[in-house]
């Protein structure tokens, strides 16, 4: 199992607010597929999974204010 986490976009990013998931629990993501859209107090940008494998747990839902390094989702190996 993978953990997908918030990453730590520039000096100043202290949070970040999960838009929409663009990948459900039990789709297939290759390394690199956007799987979710996050926004920051400068951009919106696309979360890419850093990890290849089948998505089995969301654990923030959409709309929700998140942290760099907070676990967002799983994925099986």
């Amino acid at each position: 199992m993978s953990d997908i986490v918030v990453p730590q976009w520039g000096l100043t990013m202290e949070d970040a607010t999960l838009l929409t998931w663009l990948k459900q629990v039990g789709d297939h993501v290759a390394e690199g597929d956007p799987i979710a859209e996050l926004e920051t107090d400068k951009t919106n940008s696309e979360l890419e999974s850093p990890f290849s494998g089948t998505l089995i747990e969301l654990l923030v839902e959409e709309g929700t204010d998140v942290v760099p390094g907070q676990v967002i989702a799983r994925l099986s190996d």
